[in-house]
């Protein structure tokens, strides 16, 4: 296939809303009723209960909690657990209990609750009646709950979910950790991801937008019915409507395709993320009997084998990540904020594009990738029929594979952010002669239920997937770590589109400094040196090995590096397989993160973050490390380096020019071992670097631009630690008890000068209308709580998360530290 061409689309989480539709009858009434949010108020106990599900049971001792929620981050750390879990206690029983009532006045609707995501083997009953069950922990799903319903009265619903043991190759977290609805709807109604929009025609002066909307009924007679279909703008304005009558017979489901043309259309795209609502009204008799909002965005997408990716008829190199689910400190427990600042850091290192590793998203996270202008490539599983686990999802694969799937792309289908489904992640049937029949399987799964966007897979057994021809089973191939072979793999597949699914996955941990630069792993901390030489697993290599790779390649779509930010478990290569443990990753106690990220678990920016940046963004930059801070090593040599996007750099010691260097002409040797690569040093022309004799003082970097000076950065030898620095990233944030506001905390010399090896434990007091939601210092050996009211410095930083309450106010945070002067701030609820 040369070209994969689509037009489209699309929405962002489909919510029933009550609308009020402009067109119509001004006497109708509304008789739909909106999704209620059902987070509030559940009782929980990790424990193993029989008949948890008994309405009679004695649940007054249960501990009371809101949803989401991840049992698993509460801790503690377990030395001797499977560390690519992050040696937190996943696994085991847990339940879920809440009482709830249901007017009588809707005793004739359907009543139904939706997960968003339960962790996992989720089994759900309602008044002592068993409802249904899903395995898969990433997947959303819903229950009918009508024909059990005390309308009126007390009712019980009760969540058993049961997470195995080494169920997962990373930390997946534990509980019904993304959000629930308790959904009113009139027998007639639009059920679950009830549209499919798409964008069929788009020009500058005209845009066709198809909209498909299913119509259930559940009457027990035909309905006549009109459906009335609205388009608005970002500001509310109505650009279009269709209305279409129709008969739906008894028991039946019907769907209805609506055209509409939006003059002049606004195009959603990377730097301009527009988006239009379209809103479904169904109405029987002249009342809108319900009502349906569906987001979604007018944009074409285009893959060439060639040019690679074109968005809008532009073409887009692909700077993505890779990211596991999880929110750092906070868990797994879904957050809009916290994944909102999570994107909006990547985009600042200059990242346009996420993968979802390796699993469905929540829809939290699209939500947030949509509002940005990110595109995403939504991955279904790690694994088909041959587990890479002994619980993982391959167990479940036979029963359950082909509607996790089609539910994905049901769920993910509007949203413009999404550009390609991606049906597997190193799967080991690379290996099997008949494994591709399995793919063309998943294939034609994903174009039956979208037929807008490709289909990929990242494969990493090269050349496997291409003898074994599951290559030519999807539409665009993904690489794991092969940028050597991208040539070879074009030169044999002249119409294959190719980009690097998965790259780099070199490790390092923030503000350390190994000497010689090629020491880059010390036993004695569990650290790796930022100097960013290769350490890691044996498939690693130097981001600069990806970026010539790609200039090489220019057909490439782009890359996709492992990670965008670290994670819990999987902390190589401070762990490996003991084979007398049945499989558990369990060395190097006490590693419990990833060290794999240019940022931090705490979002804190490593030296390779602005790496990336020099390569990725055009906003004029330049970066210089290490820090300047090493006492005992005067007038030893210490390697200097810049990254940057201008033309040259300059370096100044103490006020003294060591000259200039230019980019791409003047390169530096770096540590390096890398597949075909012979091990040693590694010539780049993405770095500068001086060797300077250390005495204290300064270091300071100038980055030139057509000779003129346009960036700079001074780092400067700091003192004794002195004060602490609180630096929230919002002072003010919604009083809805959801909201976060994420707070630097830095070790600073009376000079305010960051303190880089300060490790002082800082206490931490949280008063008003908000609470301590998490603690962290990005160190990836810390074991201390997430949840606890103080933190050590880790290289002089680390992070408090407050959560808002849902009272108007101020919250008041101070933190204090021993010999350190305090600090306080205040963070406004509204």
């Amino acid at each position: 296939m040369n070209t994969f061409k689509s037009s489209m689309l699309i929405i962002i989480f489909t919510i029933g809303c009550l609308f009020a539709s402009c067109t119509k009858d001004k006497t109708s009434k509304e008789l739909s009723v909106s999704d209620q949010n059902f987070n509030s108020d559940w009782l929980f106990l990790k424990d193993t209960v029989d008949n948890g599900q008994n309405v009679f049971l004695d649940d007054s001792s249960w501990r009371k909690l809101n949803l989401p929620h991840d049992w698993a981050i509460e801790g503690p750390f377990k030395k001797g657990s499977d560390l690519r879990t992050g040696g937190l206690p996943v696994y085991g029983e847990a339940w879920y209990r809440k009482h709830f009532t249901v007017d009588k006045k809707y005793s004739s609707k359907q009543i139904s609750i939706e997960f968003d995501g339960a962790m996992n083997n989720a089994k759900v009953w309602l008044n002592g009646t068993y409802i249904g069950e899903r395995p898969y922990g990433y997947i959303g799903f819903e229950f009918d709950l009508t024909p059990h319903i005390k309308f009126g009265e007390d009712n019980v619903i009760a969540v058993q979910l049961s997470p195995e043991d080494l169920a997962a190759r990373w930390y997946p977290g534990a509980g019904i950790y993304r959000n629930v609805r308790l959904k009113i709807n009139s027998l007639v109604h639009i059920p679950q991801w009830g549209t499919y929009i798409t964008t069929p025609e788009v020009t500058d002066e005209q845009a066709t937008v198809s909209i498909k909307t299913t119509i259930k009924n559940a009457n027990m007679s035909s309905s006549d019915i009109v459906l009335e279909t609205i388009l608005k703008d970002e500001k509310g304005t109505v650009v279009g409507s269709n209305s279409s009558s129709v008969v739906i017979q008894k028991s039946a489901e019907k769907d209805i395709t609506q055209t509409i043309k939006i003059a002049k259309p606004k195009r959603w795209d990377i730097k301009t993320p527009v988006l239009y609502t379209a809103s479904s009204n169904v109405l029987i008799d002249g009342n809108i009997v319900d009502s349906y909002d569906s987001e979604f965005g007018v944009r074409t997408i285009d893959f060439d084998a060639n040019k690679g990716f074109i968005l809008n008829g532009k073409q887009v190199e692909l700077n993505g990540v890779c990211m596991h689910h999880d929110q750092g400190a906070l868990g797994t427990a879904i957050n809009y904020r916290a994944k909102e600042r999570q994107m909006q850091i990547m985009q600042s290192m200059g990242v346009n594009a996420l993968r979802t590793s390796h699993n469905p998203p929540s829809p939290e996270l699209l939500q947030v990738c949509d509002r940005l202008g990110i595109v995403v490539i939504v991955e279904a599983f790690d694994e088909w029929k041959m587990g890479k686990v002994p619980n993982g999802y391959n167990k479940y694969f036979d029963q359950w594979h082909e509607k996790d799937l089609r539910d994905m792309i049901q769920r993910d289908r509007n949203h413009p952010s999404v550009i390609m489904w991606s049906i597997g992640n190193e799967i080991l049937e690379q290996s099997k002669e008949d494994g591709w029949k399995l793919t063309k399987h998943l294939n034609d799964i994903c174009h039956d239920e979208d037929n807008t966007r490709p289909t990929t897979i990242g494969f990493n057994y090269y050349p496997a997937p291409f003898v074994n021809k599951l290559a030519y089973q999807v539409d665009i191939v993904g690489m794991n770590y092969w940028p050597l072979s991208y040539t070879e793999i074009k030169e044999q597949n002249p119409n294959m589109i190719l980009y690097g699914s998965e790259t780099s996955s070199q490790t390092s941990s923030r503000g350390v400094y190994h000497f010689p630069i090629e020491a880059a792993v010390q036993k004695e901390t569990n650290h790796v040196s930022s100097y960013d030489g290769v350490v890691g697993p044996p498939w690693a290599y130097l981001p600069d090995a990806e970026f010539d790779a790609q200039e090489k390649n220019p057909f490439s779509l782009g890359e996709f590096i492992w990670t965008g930010f670290d994670y819990i478990g999987e902390p190589t290569p401070y762990a490996g397989k003991d084979n007398s443990t049945n499989g558990r990753w369990t060395l190097d106690w006490p590693s419990r993160s990833s060290y794999f990220a240019p940022v931090d678990l705490c979002g804190f920016p490593k030296d390779r973050y602005f790496l990336y940046q020099s390569q990725w963004t055009t906003e004029p930059m330049v970066h210089v490390l290490p820090h300047w801070n090493w006492e005992g090593k005067e007038g030893d040599v210490i390697p200097v380096y810049a990254y940057t996007n201008c033309d040259e750099v300059e370096l100044i010691v103490n006020g003294k020019s060591l000259g200039k260097k230019v980019k791409g002409v003047d390169t530096t040797k770096v540590p390096a071992e890398f597949h075909d690569f012979e091990k040693g040093m590694y010539t780049s022309k993405y770095r500068l670097s001086w060797d300077v004799p250390y005495q204290p003082g300064s270091i300071k970097v100038i980055g030139y631009k057509n000779g003129k000076a346009v960036a700079e950065k001074e780092i400067k030898t700091a003192e004794s630690p002195a004060k602490i620095h609180l630096i929230a990233d919002r002072t003010e944030i919604k009083a809805d008890g959801n909201d976060l506001s994420f707070i630097t905390v830095k070790i600073e010399d009376v000079s305010g000068n960051l303190c880089p090896i300060a490790a002082n434990d800082v206490n931490f007091e949280v008063t008003g209308e908000g609470t301590l939601a998490a603690v962290d210092n990005g160190d990836q050996t810390a074991i201390t709580s997430f949840q606890a009211n103080h933190r050590k410095a880790f290289n002089g930083l680390c992070l408090l998360v407050v959560k808002s309450k849902n009272d108007a106010g101020e919250i008041k945070i101070t933190a204090s530290s021993e010999g350190l002067k305090s600090e306080t701030i205040i963070v406004k609820t509204k």
